[in-house]
């Protein structure tokens, strides 16, 4: 990883290891849930933008040389990893367990 990209994500991961501490005590107190998942929410937002940059970074470097290189089974392979990865990240998901009778609504 380029060096000034590691500086930026080494950065990047001290904040949002202060926000999931700042949620863990706002747990432990109590506090009103809608509250603790705007700050979820905003970690997640943080982590995303943090892979979206060591992304761009792999793309820079060893993307261009694996294709450079003639790797290119193994470059698309990964790609396409990292693609359906994101999709199965990106899919709002229901608990199969949950009985939606027994909930208040």
């Amino acid at each position: 990883m380029d060096q000034d990209l590691t500086k930026g994500t080494l950065k990047r991961l001290k904040y949002i290891e202060g926000h999931i501490s700042g949620v863990r005590k706002m747990i432990e107190n109590d506090r009103y849930c809608v509250d603790i998942l705007h700050q979820t929410h905003a970690i997640r937002r943080s982590i995303e933008a943090m892979e979206s940059e060591i992304l761009r970074g792999h793309f820079k470097t060893h993307v261009v040389d694996g294709i450079s290189e003639g790797n290119y089974t193994h470059i698309i392979e990964e790609l396409m990893d990292l693609y359906n990865m994101s999709k199965k990240n990106n899919i709002l998901r229901t608990d199969p367990q949950i009985d939606e009778d027994n909930h208040d609504h």
